[in-house]
């Protein structure tokens, strides 16, 4: 762990966490994470081991003791809930017995089918169930009139986790789609399909699933919120897309009825319209079948788990164990039962001062943000004024929900855990489903309190950040401020930055898409980033594969920013409580930046690191310290970095944003 005992209470950092065999200006990231790397090896079960995961696992510890505690006698609906749902995923015995037959009677509809209106009349039944086989649909803020919910439709149908995995032909990719293919096979051979004809239904689905990804859009194209936005009516919808019953599929859906929808990817949705009149229904049963067995798998008998496992967990991301079954149903119960749990959680492991203290961060991050935005030497004085009146109206949500959900009409079993799952995804897609067309409730929350991680919706221009993540490394009670900074600090000015990063900052201060930017403004913001671009793409992630500055764009100008405006937050703090000088041989400066640097320490597999930068917006945790650190005059200062120092970069080629 980062933090020494409660009896060290002068210490907030652990300085066997460092490795100073490595000079600060030469990887800082390995400075001040070294030691932990080499003390913290990565557990069998994890792709990557870091700051982020031991907190959350003992936050899952306390979840398991929270539930196992309810007694059988406990009257409680809500807990009764919790109780149930989590015993029947822990009754192997059960699950074991019953194989695949949760999925069975599915499985002979799709074989029964004679017509592509039955086999879409199935697709539709699943959408119901929260499960999109071949698309997605869901409602969420209008764009363009952001206090009201709208309909949205969404690319999706495919069983590998990126598009560019279908149609990229380097090595990486081939050998997935390889291996993509084996566990097809190896999947319907359990449900009894000879080897040959499991091999023929592999082919089929790896021909459609190509098919769908080269209609799709990249995981770049969709970070363009006005790319992803074609708001149109429903009638423009079915003349467009006549392959498909609309009428009938909002029927099964179970939707209130609207007149307007967004179509995210309208390639897409024009070409699955297409495959319904010229792809055979023999083949489309054979799909849908297999999306259905793949979504299903998770929760069936041992060996449909274990194949799912060995590909997504081992294959994809170089896990060598599948997790304690108790964690996994855990993972789920959280899914279904988020808030019920989160207010149990709330309850027993989120002290009241900590939403006080984070209250008052909070707004000491929000004014040096607006000190910032004061004397950014480049930005004209409209746009100013319009990011100013952004950032007064940033709403801001800490801990837990002041009105929590109401989970009465939800019906669990104690005898049936797929049932379970499936009657929980469909109570939480009903949910979500019958917001729309009506106004966006601004006390809805996205994330549970439970869970260890931060937030900022652009539609909603608001800042969230529940109860798990207010524990150490992030948040200290009994931390200095300069580390509280580094780390919670950072997290808070990292999500107002989201605010006006190449994304978030398309959104106006009422959550519209609208350019409130002058033409010469929106030119000197784009140069600006194209520094951290060129920066992020030259960092060496594995042999010849980069980093990829584009995709990871948005989060590496909101880590530079939430680093800069933590810190002049932190100066503003010390006026009112000056520092006391040196700890443990740190300056608070010193701290500062170690403090920030101790929250990305990790440890991770090759295949993690590859699919990571394959698909995710963050760059690795190196990255996102050794990054932003080398923009920031007061890091050189604080650790004494000269010219000939590895991290170094020329003032006048530093990124110089918010």
């Amino acid at each position: 762990m980062l933090l020494l005992s409660c009896r060290q209470k002068d210490m907030a950092l652990n300085i066997n966490d460092l490795d100073r065999s490595i000079e600060p200006g030469t990887d800082f990231y390995q400075y001040a994470n070294g030691g932990w790397i080499k003390n913290n090896p990565m557990p069998p079960e994890f792709s990557r081991y870091g700051s982020f995961d031991v907190l959350s696992e003992n936050t899952a510890k306390n979840l398991k003791e929270l539930i196992e505690s309810i007694s059988e006698t406990e009257g409680d609906d809500e807990k009764k809930k919790i109780r149930d749902f989590y015993k029947t995923g822990m009754d192997i015995e059960r699950i074991e017995k019953m194989r695949m037959e949760p999925v069975q009677d599915e499985l002979n509809l799709v074989d029964a089918a004679t017509d592509v209106q039955q086999l879409q009349n199935i697709i539709f039944r699943w959408q119901s169930y929260g499960t999109g086989i071949l698309f997605n649909f869901f409602g969420a803020p209008d764009r363009e009139n952001s206090e009201m919910m709208l309909a949205n439709l969404y690319q999706g149908g495919l069983g590998l986790t990126d598009v560019d995995y279908y149609i990229s032909d380097d090595d990486n990719s081939v050998k997935i789609r390889e291996e993509y293919k084996r566990y097809i096979e190896k999947m319907f051979s359990l449900t009894g399909n000879s080897e040959s004809l499991a091999n023929n239904k592999a082919v089929t689905i790896l021909d459609m699933e190509t098919r769908l990804a080269k209609a799709s859009m990249t995981r770049l194209e969709r970070r363009d919120p006005h790319k992803t936005f074609n708001k149109i009516t429903v009638d423009d919808l079915i003349k467009k897309t006549p392959g498909i019953n609309w009428n009938n599929f909002f029927l099964h859906s179970g939707s209130p009825e609207f007149t307007e929808i967004n179509i995210g990817q309208p390639l897409f949705f024009k070409e699955i319209s297409d495959m319904m009149s010229d792809v055979p229904v023999s083949d489309w049963k054979v799909y849908i079948s297999w999306h259905i067995l793949n979504r299903s798998s998770e929760y069936l008998s041992s060996e449909f788990v274990n194949a799912n496992f060995n590909f997504y967990g081992k294959f994809l991301s170089g896990k060598q164990e599948l997790q304690p079954r108790w964690k996994r149903v855990l993972k789920s119960a959280d899914i279904a039962l988020g808030e019920v749990i989160g207010k149990l959680y709330v309850e027993q492991f989120f002290p009241p001062e900590a939403r006080e203290r984070m209250n008052k961060l909070v707004s000491n991050l929000r004014n040096a943000l607006v000190e910032r935005i004061v004397n950014l030497e480049w930005m004209s004085e409209g746009t100013k004024k319009e990011a100013l009146a952004k950032l007064e109206k940033i709403n801001v949500k800490i801990g837990y929900p002041d009105k929590w959900r109401d989970y009465s009409d939800l019906e669990i079993s104690d005898n049936d855990y797929f049932q379970n799952i499936i009657k929980s995804s469909k109570f939480n897609y009903n949910y979500q489903i019958n917001k729309i067309g009506k106004a966006v409730d601004p006390n809805e929350w996205g994330m549970t309190p439970q869970t260890v991680n931060a937030y900022y919706s652009p539609s909603r221009n608001e800042i969230v950040f529940p109860a798990g993540i207010l524990q150490p490394p992030f948040f200290n009670l009994k931390a200095d401020d300069a580390v509280n900074y580094g780390a919670i600090g950072m997290v808070i000015g990292h999500e107002m930055t989201h605010g006006f990063d190449d994304k978030g900052r398309m959104y106006d201060k009422d959550g519209n898409l609208r350019d409130w930017w002058t033409r010469e403004d929106a030119e000197k913001f784009i140069d600006r980033s194209k520094v951290l671009v060129q920066q992020y793409d030259a960092f060496l992630v594995s042999d010849s594969v980069y980093a990829n500055g584009k995709l990871t764009l948005g989060e590496n100008i909101a880590d530079l920013g939430g680093l800069n405006i933590a810190y002049t937050a932190l100066k503003k703090a010390w006026e009112e409580n000056p520092p006391k000088g040196k700890i443990n041989g740190f300056t608070p400066e010193q701290r500062f930046f170690l403090g920030y640097a101790h929250v990305w320490a990790q440890n991770i597999t090759d295949e993690e690191i590859l699919r990571r930068t394959r698909e995710d917006v963050h760059s690795l945790g190196k990255f996102r310290v050794n990054g932003p650190i080398a923009h920031m005059t007061e890091f050189y200062a604080a650790f004494n970095v000269s010219v000939n120092d590895t991290v170094y970069i020329k003032p006048e080629n530093r990124a110089v944003i918010w």
